[in-house]
Formats: structure tokens, C-alpha cells, sequence
């Protein structure tokens, strides 16, 4: 028996046994990788060639005016409501996301008649498309964005780039994005609220005039009602405040603790005003014995209208001021490199296919150079040589067999 050093140094492969099996096989060595080589260089140069073409935009930065806000903290009415309504962390991501969204990949479709274009069945298949040849980077360092566009012609390619830049402008206007936006929208909603509430109390007021006819109250019980109706006003005005807080802000807030404190201190002033007033249904009466039973339809009817035109102007200036901290805003998508045909392709690269089909050529040429010294050692090899004659057999045997037959 060898020693067991023995045997480890049969089995051991040296390294000069690997370096002669590549040197007996030296010519496909070399001409494998050139062929590999010349075959993709021609790949190559049959593909067609793909333009890109680039677009960066700036997108809105979420910052209120501080001028603003501090007037409408001033004003005490529906400033906070909306207030804490967005909350935008990170725009340029929400962005990115509009970008790639199904509407301004519609658009796109409709526009350009890509599914024409890309010989494309279904919308689907032409979203896939269109997606697979856009791209979009946020950049972190710079805070801008960059869309890319890809196609066989550039002048396409740039124009593609473009008219993202052109649907992302138009969903931002369509949608509100921004703090001031949201404020504003807001405050529209709730002022065309009012103004339908006023129109119709000053159609009530008005059929209670043809009805009862014109009657004036005392200037005292005209002085209370206009108090009543502008403290109810005002206490409606922090009760949609409180509203709008409510839906972002925590018990513990220190401005929803505030005008809840406001609130009650408004509500115990119009307790006073109404003390010995009789009411029906909520709604303030006059006392009977100083006003004639007529007028107290016209009264209630006055009222009401005085009650509404408080609540409108109220959001009037709300409104009207959230308008000019949105134009303050940088609400608007600034271009600042817009897409331009582009002179050289960026697809394909030549010499990196070239590369890649040398380099595979050679790993395919030692492989191959591998196998055939194997197959030529273990031919050599009595046994192996009639197990390579019994599968030469089993593999043209039925073949033979079948040609007897």
C-alpha cells in the first residue's frame, strides 16, 4: 500500500498540467474570442440605434409664506382650518410618482398615438412600452428631476422628454400639491357654501318684505340682532375651524386648545345677548311686546341674512388670502434643461458587446479545451474506452435495429 502522501500527490492537479491543456488547444484560444468578437461587433451594427434625449425640472418646494400665516393667525377665524390639511414630506418622490402614473402615461398614449407607433394590441402593452423606454431620477444631492426618453429618433425622443414636462405642469394644476393649494381649495369650497346659504336667506327676506311688508325695528333691537348674528357668525366660523383642526391636529394641540378656549368664551357672550329672549327652534326672536307680531317673520328673515353675509365675508378674506400665499408658493414646475435632439446614440455600445463577446468567447474556447483533453484522456483509458464504445452502441443501436427491420 502507497503512503497516503502518495496518493495526495496523484490527485493533486498542478498547475503546469491546466497550463498545458490551454497550450494544446492555443489556437482556439485565440481565434474563438475573435470570432465571438466579430460576430457581436456585427451584431452591433445591425442593431438599431437608440437616442436619448433629457429634460430636468425643478419641482414646487412646500413652504408657506410666513407673512401670510401670520395674518391669518391675526384674523382668528378660519386660519387654522386647512392649515395642517398637506404635509407634503418629500415632493420630489410624490413627483417622480406623477410622472409615472397611468394619467400622464394616457396622455402620452393619446397624444403621440404611441400604440400606433409601437404596433402595440391593448393599452396595457403600450404603458409597458412607453415605461420601458422612460426613466426618471430624483436627484438627492440637487433636488431636481431628470426624464429621459429613449426612441430610434431623437427629434421623437426630445419631444417625448418634453410633453412629460407638459402633462406633469397640467396634472399640477389639476391637482393640489401644495399647502397654499389646499388651503385654498378649502376655503372655496366652504365660501360657495355661504354664498348659496346667503342667496337663499335674501330670497326669504325678500318674500317676507312682499308678504309682511317693509318694518324697521328699534335701533336698539336692531343693534342686539346685528350683535347676535355677528357673534353667531363668528362662533360658526370657529366651529368650522375647529373642524379643520380636528381632522390633523391631536386634543393636546396647543391652537385647537385655544380656540376652543375663544370658542367658549364667544358662546357666553351670546349667552348674555340672548338672556330673556325667547326662541323657537334655535332661531333669536325680538321680545313681542316691542315689536308688532308682523314683524317678527321680517325680523328672523333680517337675521338670517345678516348671519350668512358674516360667515361669507368671513371666508371672503380667508379665501382671498390663501389665494396670495399660494402665488407666493413656488407652486409652478420651473424647466431648467429642456430636452433637445440628442447627436450621438446612447444605445447599443459597441465596444461593450464587442467585449462581452470576446470575453465569452474565451471562457467558451477554455471550457471547450477542458472537455476535449478530458474526452481524449479518458478514450485513452481501456476501461473507459469500451464504456465510450458501449454508449456509441446504445446510441446508434435502435437506429440500426430499425434500419434492419
Amino acid at each position: 500500500m502507497r503512503p497516503n502522501n502518495d496518493l495526495d500527490s496523484d490527485d493533486e492537479i498542478h498547475l503546469l498540467d491546466l497550463l498545458i491543456v490551454l497550450a494544446r488547444h492555443k489556437k482556439m484560444l485565440i481565434g474563438m474570442p475573435i470570432v465571438t468578437g466579430t460576430l457581436a461587433l456585427v451584431v452591433s451594427l445591425l442593431m438599431t440605434p437608440v437616442f436619448t434625449s433629457t429634460a430636468k425640472i425643478m419641482p414646487p418646494q412646500q413652504q408657506q409664506s410666513s407673512g401670510v400665516a401670520a395674518m391669518l393667525g391675526s384674523l382668528g377665524g378660519l386660519a387654522g382650518a386647512a392649515g395642517g390639511i398637506a404635509g407634503i414630506k418629500n415632493p420630489n418622490d410624490l413627483y417622480v410618482g406623477l410622472l409615472e402614473s397611468r394619467t400622464i402615461a394616457d396622455s402620452l398614449i393619446k397624444r403621440f398615438k404611441l400604440k400606433d407607433r409601437y404596433e402595440t394590441k391593448t393599452m396595457d402593452d403600450t404603458r409597458k412600452t412607453l415605461a420601458g423606454i422612460s426613466s426618471f431620477e430624483n436627484g438627492k444631492k440637487d433636488s431636481l428631476i431628470t426624464i429621459s426618453a429613449n426612441d430610434k429618433d431623437p427629434q421623437f425622443a426630445a419631444d417625448l422628454a418634453n410633453a412629460y414636462v407638459d402633462e406633469l405642469a397640467k396634472l399640477n394644476q389639476i391637482i393640489a400639491l401644495t399647502e397654499a393649494s389646499q388651503r385654498r381649495l378649502f376655503f372655496e369650497k366652504q365660501m360657495k357654501d355661504a354664498k348659496e346659504d346667503l342667496a337663499n336667506a335674501e330670497v326669504a327676506l325678500r318674500n317676507t318684505q312682499e308678504k309682511t311688508g317693509m318694518i324697521q325695528p328699534e335701533g336698539q333691537v336692531q343693534a342686539i340682532i346685528s350683535s347676535v348674528a355677528q357673534l353667531k357668525g363668528t362662533i360658526a366660523a370657529k366651529e368650522v375651524q375647529l373642524t379643520g383642526m380636528r381632522t390633523f391636529a391631536t386634543g393636546q394641540n396647543p391652537d385647537l386648545l385655544r380656540t376652543q378656549e375663544e370658542l367658549r368664551g364667544l358662546q357666553g357672550q351670546l349667552g348674555k345677548l340672548e338672556k330673556d329672549q325667547p326662541s323657537k327652534d334655535g332661531d333669536l326672536m325680538v321680545p313681542t311686546g316691542k315689536i308688532p307680531q308682523v314683524g317678527i317673520e321680517y325680523v328672523r328673515s333680517l337675521r338670517n341674512v345678516k348671519y350668512h353675509e358674516t360667515i361669507f365675508e368671513l371666508l371672503a378674506k380667508q379665501f382671498e388670502l390663501a389665494k396670495i400665499d399660494e402665488a407666493k408658493d413656488s407652486s409652478t414646475i420651473q424647466l431648467l434643461d429642456k430636452a433637445v435632439p440628442a447627436e450621438r446614440k446612447s444605445k447599443p455600445k459597441r465596444a461593450l458587446i464587442t467585449l462581452a463577446g470576446a470575453f465569452g468567447g474565451a471562457l467558451l474556447a477554455v471550457f471547450l479545451a477542458f472537455m476535449i483533453d478530458a474526452y481524449g484522456v479518458s478514450r485513452q483509458n481501456p476501461e473507459n474506452s469500451e464504456r465510450w464504445k458501449e454508449l456509441v452502441a446504445a446510441l446508434t443501436g435502435p437506429r440500426k435495429s430499425a434500419a434492419n427491420i
